[in-house]
């Protein structure tokens, strides 16, 4: 029973007791992994004046990207194709489905009180009718037309091939944690993991949807997002950007993704992938260019228009996790040869 109960534990719990064997590294590795990159770049603890390169970790907005207590209709949507898809739903398939069922379920009460033995002793003799006969013909032809033209749309709409200048992030899925890979800025690698319930309440996010380390991108822009898996199938799935995208071992999926606007939005993995499946959210950071470009600095990376330049950018390396570390018990290993990033 304990080994079995121990099997579907989450992964954070193993890797606590495994960083409490040292409580006072385990601090200081704390303090250091909720540093402000801006603060690692330089060593100082002053906060960066807006526009100066800086980055801060963008506070998430209460119900956008997110799921909320009782809903149960679709997440509001910030990318084109969700909006597409929202709008189809409300003003198509909600009206049709409604109007559907009403009129079926007043056509079932009407035959129940029209047809019913009491007012019919004698039984009618009618084979068909033409016209109605047409009508429940014609009728279900234009309401799947209807339904048709916009699906169909939304489909192609989802398989655009991205542009050639597109910002390129590859997301690779493991058992139980992501990586985000940005090879068009140097090819540094992002694991991420998720944070215990306390970690989450301390920093004002949902609870098994926060992560240590967000997939960070700009917004406004085409993204090629490119899956792929280390072990078993995985699937990267974001709702409120209607993105979702299988991760599987030896293969690269690619998808185009634009977010509207600036924000923090949040999805999970939506295929089963073993014991911790449940344990593996993904939260994605759109910010402005300006201050993806300062992201990406800070974490060591570069820009091709800075490639040929003799400039030397100080950046702090990003912290990796205690529950990423390779040997915890729960983790998972990092894949080999990764480091949290490669200049």
């Amino acid at each position: 029973m304990l080994a079995v109960t121990a099997a579907f534990m989450p992964r954070f719990a193993f890797a606590q007791d495994a960083a409490t064997t040292d409580a006072a590294t385990t601090e200081a590795t704390t303090s250091e992994a909720t540093l402000d990159p801006a603060e690692a770049a330089d060593g100082s603890t002053e906060e960066a004046a807006p526009g100066a390169g800086a980055y801060t970790p963008m506070k998430p907005t209460p119900g956008k990207g997110m799921p909320v207590a009782g809903g149960i209709g679709f997440q509001d949507q910030y990318s084109e194709d969700g909006e597409f898809a929202l709008w189809m739903h409300d003003s198509i398939l909600l009206p049709l489905i409604t109007a559907i069922s009403l009129f079926v379920l007043g056509l079932l009460l009407w035959v129940v009180m029209k047809f019913r033995r009491g007012a019919n002793p004698t039984p009618s003799k009618t084979t068909h009718n033409t016209l109605i006969e047409v009508v429940w013909t014609l009728v279900p032809v234009l309401i799947l037309v209807a339904i048709a033209i916009p699906s169909i749309t939304l489909l192609a709409r989802q398989y655009e091939v991205p542009p050639k200048d597109a910002v390129t992030i590859k997301v690779t899925g493991y058992q139980w944690y992501w990586g985000y890979t940005y090879p068009d800025n140097g090819g540094f690698e992002v694991i991420s993991n998720m944070l215990t319930e306390e970690e989450a309440a301390a920093r004002g996010e949902p609870h098994q949807l926060a992560v240590d380390n967000r997939m960070v991108v700009p917004a406004g822009v085409p993204l090629r997002i490119q899956t792929t898996g280390a072990d078993v199938i995985h699937s990267f799935a974001v709702p409120s950007l209607w993105f979702k995208i299988d991760a599987v071992p030896g293969r690269v999926n690619e998808r185009l993704l634009v977010i509207d606007e600036p924000g923090v939005y949040y999805g999970q993995c939506s295929e089963l992938c073993g014991a911790r499946h449940a344990y593996m959210p993904i939260t994605v950071e759109a910010l402005p260019m300006a201050q993806y470009r300062a992201w990406v600095l800070a974490q060591g990376g570069s820009f091709g228009d800075e490639a040929d330049s003799d400039e030397e950018v100080d950046a702090a390396p990003l912290q990796q996790p205690e529950s990423a570390i390779e040997g915890a018990p729960g983790a998972g290993a990092p894949p080999v040869g990764t480091a949290a990033t490669t200049a």
